[in-house]
């Protein structure tokens, strides 16, 4: 149907992390940054299918590789 936009906000690799928070109950996942020294998560997007993931990591540039999962 109607897809959002992305508003990509600058990241830093070297104080940043891509991270996916994912729900042990009901499975939602949200892609996002999260902060290397204070742990601190920033949501950007909610990940509903493989193609917003894949809209994620081209938007920041992102490799598949670099992403981690939390729970």
């Amino acid at each position: 149907m109607f897809r959002k936009k992305i508003k990509t906000q600058g990241y830093s690799k070297e104080e940043q992390r891509p991270v996916i928070r994912a729900s042990i109950c009901t499975g939602e996942q949200v892609a996002g940054f999260k902060d290397i020294q204070t742990g601190k998560f920033t949501e950007i997007m909610l990940i509903r299918d493989r193609r917003d993931l894949e809209e994620f990591l081209e938007a920041y540039g992102v490799a598949a590789e670099e992403i981690t999962k939390e729970w």
